[in-house]
C-alpha cells in the first residue's frame, strides 16, 4: 500500500520545478546580478567600468553604512523583544482557560499584519504629527503640554519612534505562529505541573519555552531577516531623517542607487545587507543551539 501511494520521482520533480524556478528567478538571480554589478563603477546607463573590489573596500570604511547597520541592529533588538516577546506574553494570556473569545482576540491582533507597510507608516506618521497628531493631542488633553514633542524630528529618540509601528504591526503575526505551536502541546503536561504547584510563569518558562524552542528559532530568523531589510515604514515616516538619525541599510542603498545614481556602490550595499543578515541569523542559531545543548 505504501509503495502504491508513494509518488514517482518525476512527479516530485514536476511539482517542484515551478516553485524552484520561481525561487531562482526572484531570489538567486537578483543576488547574482547584484554581485555582478557591485564589481563595476556604474551610474545606471549602458556603460560600466570594471572596478573589482573597490566598492567593497569603500563599503568597509563607510561610516554612514555602519551607522545604518547599527540602526538595523537596534530595530532587530527592539522587535525581538517587542514582537516575539509580547506575542509570547499574549499567547500565554490567551492560553488561560478563563479567557473568552480567543479566536476573536487572535483575529483582531493579527489584522495589522495584513495591512500594507506603507499604509501603516502613513497612519503612524499622522499619529506622531506635532500639530495634528493623536499622540500630542492626548498628551495635551491630559495636561502634560511639556511632554509634547516633534516626535519625527527628535534625533535622540527617532529610532525608538520608528520601531513602534514595526512592533505593533507584527505582534499578531508571531502570535499566530506561537499559538499554533503551543496548541499541539499535551494539556496533561500543564495539568500535572499545576497540580504540583507550578505557577503560570513557571509553566511558561519551564514547560512552554523548551517545547516550542524550534518555533521560536523560526520566529527569530523571520524577525531578524525582516528588520535587517526594514525600509517601507521608515521611508514613509522619516525617509531616514532627521539627517541620518533613522537611516537604515536598505534606505542607504536606495538613496545611493536611485537618488545619487550610483548603482554599482548601491549593489555593493545590497550585498553587504545580504552578508550581514546571514551572519547575524547564523550566529543567533548557533548561540541558541549551543545554549540548548548546555541546558540539556
Amino acid at each position: 500500500m505504501a509503495d502504491y501511494i508513494r509518488p514517482k520521482r518525476w512527479h516530485v520533480f514536476l511539482y517542484l520545478c515551478v516553485p524552484v524556478a520561481l525561487f531562482m528567478f526572484t531570489v538567486i538571480v537578483p543576488v547574482l546580478q547584484a554581485l555582478f554589478y557591485s564589481l563595476f563603477k556604474w551610474t545606471g546607463g549602458p556603460n560600466k567600468t570594471f572596478s573589482g573590489l573597490t566598492n567593497y573596500f569603500t563599503l568597509v570604511s563607510d561610516k554612514l553604512f555602519w551607522q545604518a547597520f547599527g540602526h538595523n541592529l537596534f530595530l532587530v533588538a527592539a522587535c525581538v523583544l517587542g514582537q516575539i516577546g509580547l506575542a509570547f506574553v499574549f499567547v500565554m494570556i490567551l492560553n488561560v482557560k478563563s479567557v473568552k473569545c480567543k479566536g476573536l482576540h487572535s483575529t483582531l491582533t493579527f489584522f495589522p499584519a495584513t495591512i500594507s507597510a506603507v499604509a501603516i507608516g502613513m497612519v503612524w506618521r499622522i499619529i506622531f504629527d506635532y500639530r495634528y497628531g493623536l499622540l500630542n493631542f492626548i498628551i495635551g488633553a491630559l495636561g502634560f503640554t511639556a511632554g509634547q514633542k516633534i516626535w519625527l524630528n527628535e534625533a535622540s529618540s527617532i529610532m525608538a519612534v520608528v520601531a513602534i509601528p514595526l512592533i505593533w504591526q507584527y505582534i499578531g503575526y508571531y502570535m499566530i505562529i506561537l499559538l499554533s505551536a503551543i496548541t499541539v502541546i499535551d494539556r496533561e503536561i500543564y495539568e500535572v505541573a499545576e497540580l504540583d504547584g507550578a505557577s503560570t510563569v513557571q509553566r511558561a518558562v519551564h514547560i512552554t519555552l523548551p517545547l516550542i524552542k524550534n518555533t521560536i528559532l523560526v520566529c527569530l530568523t523571520l524577525c531578524i531577516a525582516g528588520n535587517m531589510k526594514a525600509f517601507d515604514h521608515i521611508y514613509v515616516m522619516t525617509s531616514g531623517g532627521p539627517g541620518s538619525a533613522s537611516n537604515v541599510m536598505a534606505m542607504y542603498g536606495y538613496i545611493t542607487s536611485f537618488v545619487q545614481s550610483n548603482m554599482g556602490y548601491g549593489s555593493a550595499i545590497s550585498m553587504g545587507i545580504f552578508i550581514l543578515s546571514l551572519a547575524i541569523i547564523g550566529l543567533t542559531q548557533f548561540g541558541i543551539g549551543r545554549f540548548s545543548r548546555e541546558a540539556v
